[in-house]
């Protein structure tokens, strides 16, 4: 199917006094309605004109500034109209024009993406647009400006490799055609479900699926949470459960791992207003236990990434570590939830990376330079919880532990009987009040206070 609303119907539907930028001086290359190009592609001319007439634009892109919602924002929208939104290289200046307003002026960027790739009637004076647009791309992510892309239907080739996966944020369109392949150049037996939005989802390379008639507000919300970072580091959410302390450590980890204790999403329904979530680790891959987006509370953002108490995959540590050096950027503070009995140990796991995966999360804390503030609400079991802890502000629930390894391991590893699991788990030292003792954390977090 594919997006029947031109680039000006797009911009009437999403935002509010659209003001478009100056145009771009004519280059040698197109310069006048019966120029046939870079390459004297014959006919040429003649298109780009049957083009502007049917579309009433002079180029596949326009691109201006608008409201959407609050939000002042640099918008670029593709007209498929116009030589089925193809890039040449009067796209490519437009683009790198909007590009450096959105830095002068200090504005976020929203690509509203409906394209088929580079424009072969420009040969690979089109296809070299592709490194001018993603040296913008990164020099307005170098800026600590958001970037937002919303892909319609279609939205192909070097386009949307260009624009999409540069963004912060990437939304789509139910069933719009994506992927680098359109439908005229893919192997004649591929499977087309692959290349639908639907399916960029589920592999991890886009954040959501919105239907039209909820995209402007969509939009508008996360415009708003892009560029309103709070300037305090993360308060430290008070725990949901009892304030009593366990007794022993065998305790300990029996609350944790109750079925009935507080998880993530209590948490973070708990302690936002609002919030947005972002998916996938950009490899191909998701992980539903790993909660991770940006929140508003108290008008102010906050970035989080939540474990829900199962393992976690390597596609999760990817995807907080896309997050967080996300947020870094941007200049938003991060609370992230430890509730994890490890990271995932099965063959699938190993053969994605556990062990790089968990590197890259701690080498990202390391160097960010965001506050961090980090609860255990759960089970913190061993490397696979470190790795989502902030080295130097971690707190504690009451019925949550921290451990070097689950006392099963460790009594199997230390060659003892089963039944010395909870003497194991004692000598541990895993229950709040020792980790506090240790100096692994700063405090326990109750329900009302929190106290060093």
């Amino acid at each position: 199917m594919s997006d029947r609303h031109s680039a000006r119907e797009f911009l009437a539907l999403l935002t509010d006094d659209f003001t478009e930028l100056p145009a771009e001086p004519p280059t040698a290359s197109a310069s006048s309605p019966a120029d046939d190009g870079p390459i004297g592609w014959p006919g040429y001319g003649a298109a780009r004109q049957r083009a502007r007439q049917r579309t009433g634009e002079d180029e596949s892109v326009v691109c201006g500034t608008a409201h959407i919602g609050a939000t002042r924002a640099v918008v670029l929208c593709f007209e498929f109209g116009f030589l089925g939104g193809s890039i040449g290289e009067r796209t490519g200046a437009r683009i790198e024009a909007a590009h450096i307003h959105a830095r002068r002026h200090r504005l976020p960027v929203l690509s509203l993406i409906a394209t088929g790739g580079s424009r072969m009637q420009e040969g690979m004076r089109a296809l070299a647009q592709l490194q001018r647009i993603v040296r913008q791309a990164a020099l307005t992510r170098q800026a600590g400006l958001p970037q937002l892309a919303v892909l319609r239907d279609p939205a192909t080739g070097g386009g949307w490799a260009v624009l999409g996966p540069s963004a912060d944020v990437i939304l789509a369109l139910p069933n719009a055609q994506v992927g680098f392949a359109g439908s005229r150049v893919r192997p004649a037996d591929a499977d087309p479900s692959a290349y639908t939005a639907e399916s960029q989802l589920a592999h991890g390379h886009i954040d959501a699926i919105v239907p039209l008639e909820a995209l402007r507000d969509k939009l508008s919300h996360w415009l708003h949470l892009l560029t309103t970072p709070a300037a305090e580091p993360a308060e430290v959410p008070a725990a949901l459960a009892s304030p009593e302390l366990p007794v022993t450590g065998w305790q300990a980890v029996t609350a944790a791992r109750a079925a009935h204790r507080p998880r993530a999403v209590s948490y973070l329904d708990a302690y936002f207003d609002a919030r947005e979530p972002v998916s996938g680790d950009r490899l191909g891959d998701t992980d539903p236990g790993l909660l991770c987006g940006f929140g508003s509370r108290s008008g102010v953002t906050i970035a989080y990434a939540a474990q829900t108490g199962s393992r976690t995959t390597p596609s999760g540590f990817r995807t907080a570590s896309r997050l967080i050096r996300t947020a870094d950027r941007l200049g938003i503070p991060v609370l992230t939830l430890i509730d994890t009995p490890g990271a995932a140990n099965d063959a699938a796991s190993e053969r994605a990376g556990t062990a790089a995966a968990i590197a890259e999360l701690f080498t990202t804390i390391a160097e960010v330079t965001i506050p961090m503030t980090t609860l255990l609400i759960g089970e913190g079991g061993s490397g696979g919880a470190m790795a989502l802890a902030s080295p130097s502000n971690t707190w504690a629930t009451p019925d949550s532990y921290f451990a070097v390894i689950a006392p099963e391991a460790a009594t199997s590893i230390l060659k003892h009987p089963p039944g010395a699991t909870p003497e194991v788990a004692e000598q541990l030292r895993l229950r709040p009040q020792d980790l506090l003792a240790l100096g692994i954390i700063r405090g326990i977090a109750l329900r009302i206070t929190l106290f060093p």
